[in-house]
């Protein structure tokens, strides 16, 4: 079988026009800007309205990817969206396929938390190098603010809304992904959840089912904290190993934008100056699946990473999960 390579040729990101910034925030729970900053580095995050829904930030994310590569949604074979705050609990990937008219483009979700896009893209990868699928979308998307404790001050100040995607084209000769390394842990499962809560509904005298619903979430930050600064340098380093590559040959670290104080102590271990760091974590909070792919977007429109650069991302989060990607940007040259 020949293993074919792909390239990324298209990158959208949105964010929703509410801006919760921290001085609004401090009106709601007892906390400061300066607490947040110093501890998150957010300064503000991004909500969605009632009025709009999961589905219809991806699908504008979406757009914009396809309209970069010069895509048709017609062209697209797969529609892969990470996400873990689905429209509907059987998933919103279909939706999405829908409305952007790519009616041939099979399509399903991926719930891997804050690592979701970076699972989602490796996933996608291997569609593509096998010859199967020619054009795939793949897609990070959260509306965490559905199932954010607006009273908890602990959690309320991390989190926002946002979408972002990128295009994956396959090709014959040559290979823009160059290695990966994605891993879980579930024993450290409830440091970080978003439960079901269960409620008793008796059917008859000897038969009950569970008709609950889903609860906030619950993080435990220190050990979410301790997780992510010795797993997540790990895992960047196995996927350089299998790239061929050191930390000296990366252009951009582009990590989950959890915490300030996470991606500066990741950086310090690899060794990688605070200048190749992307981030845009003041201005969007956590946006889970979306972050990777909302600071790429954001980097690669403003011609800051520029074609060709080489990128070492890495996602973590819920799960708990992790990995990193190793790849470069843009189409090879023609």
């Amino acid at each position: 079988m020949t293993i074919l390579g792909l390239e990324l040729t298209g990158c959208g990101g949105v964010a929703p026009d509410a801006v919760l910034d921290n001085e609004t925030l401090m009106q709601m729970v007892e906390t400061s800007d300066e607490w947040i900053r110093s501890r998150t580095g957010i300064r503000q995050r991004r909500l969605t309205p009632p009025s709009q829904s999961l589905g219809e930030l991806a699908a504008q994310a979406g757009t914009q990817a396809l309209e970069m590569a010069g895509v048709a949604p017609s062209e697209l074979d797969l529609i892969v969206l990470a996400t873990s705050t689905a429209d509907d609990l059987f998933g919103s990937a279909s939706w999405v396929q829908h409305r952007l008219n790519a009616p041939q483009a099979v399509a399903f979700d991926l719930t891997a938390a804050c690592s979701g896009f970076l699972f989602a893209m490796v996933t996608a990868a291997q569609f593509l190098r096998t010859g199967v699928y020619r054009n795939v979308l793949v897609i990070g998307a959260d509306v965490l603010s559905r199932w954010v404790d607006w009273n908890d001050r602990r959690t309320c100040v991390l989190f926002g809304d946002g979408a972002g995607a990128v295009v994956l084209q396959a090709r014959e000769v040559g290979d823009r992904l160059l290695g990966f390394e994605m891993r879980s842990d579930g024993s450290q499962n409830n440091c970080l959840t978003l439960g079901y809560q269960p409620q008793e509904q008796v059917l008859t005298p000897e038969i009950s089912v569970s008709q609950g619903h889903y609860g906030t979430i619950a993080m435990n930050g220190p050990e979410v904290y301790k997780f992510a600064v010795k797993k997540v340098p790990e895992a960047v380093e196995k996927a350089l190993f299998r790239s061929g590559l050191t930390t000296e040959d990366v252009d951009w670290l582009l990590l989950h934008q959890a915490n300030q104080r996470i991606l500066d102590a990741v950086a310090k271990r690899l060794k990688i100056p605070a200048e190749k760091v992307l981030t845009n974590l003041s201005k969007y909070g956590n946006t889970s699946a979306a972050s990777i792919p909302l600071a790429l977007n954001e980097a690669v429109r403003s011609q800051q990473i520029q074609p060709g650069d080489t990128i070492a991302a890495s996602g973590f989060g819920a799960g708990l999960t992790w990995g990193s990607a190793v790849f470069r940007w843009g189409r090879f040259e023609a």
